[in-house]
């Protein structure tokens, strides 16, 4: 799962720092920040894992694997931001996205300095809620394509969500109910 969907997926303030920041720092370091943000990193690792082993994303990685290999299931955590995207109504998703740009900025201190570089980026571009247009993830599949070391950043892989999408959407609903279910039951202390 890509940015939206971590978001999303936290249940508290210290949550969503952690799940935010936890591929900016290294493991070894997680036990420097509060509790609360310790347990973020922890449900971002939980998600990552859980979405990695799931048949539904492994069968969603199959449609990009042609063109990106190994990267195939960064291109599908980004494509499922986009059906988590409609999985809200769009008021929703943007009171969402403000409200964790807000919860970012207000605990800076935690946030390393590598992240807060590419915040302003997000939220400049709002890339939360503009992983609801078909634009914001090309843009999206555009940087991971620009970040990746290996992979010339003209493969199609934007063409191949389009032409895919209505597959990857059954995939997406094979799969979103069980990460929902299985964070709400291991990370909400609330229920």
């Amino acid at each position: 799962m890509n940015y939206l969907a971590h978001s999303i997926l936290s249940y508290t303030t210290g949550q969503l720092v952690g799940n935010m920041i936890a591929d900016f720092i290294k493991n070894n370091e997680r036990e420097s920040f509060p509790l609360e943000i310790q347990e973020g990193i922890k449900l971002h690792r939980f998600i990552d894992t859980f979405t990695d082993t799931h048949p539904a994303v492994s069968e969603a990685k199959k449609i990009f694997s042609p063109l990106v290999r190994l990267y195939s299931g960064a291109f599908v955590d980004v494509a499922f931001d986009y059906f988590v995207a409609h999985y809200y109504a769009e008021k929703e998703l943007r009171n969402h996205s403000l409200k964790a740009y807000k919860i970012l900025w207000e605990n800076e201190k935690w946030l390393p300095e590598n992240y807060k570089k590419m915040l302003v980026m997000m939220e400049q571009d709002d890339w939360l809620t503009n992983y609801r247009t078909d634009q914001g993830i090309k843009f999206s599949m555009q940087n991971v394509l620009n970040k990746a070391k290996y992979l010339n950043k003209d493969i199609p892989v934007f063409d191949a969500f389009m032409k895919n999408k209505e597959v990857l959407q059954v995939h997406f609903n094979q799969f979103f109910p069980d990460i929902l279910s299985e964070c709400n039951a291991n990370f909400n202390s609330s229920t």
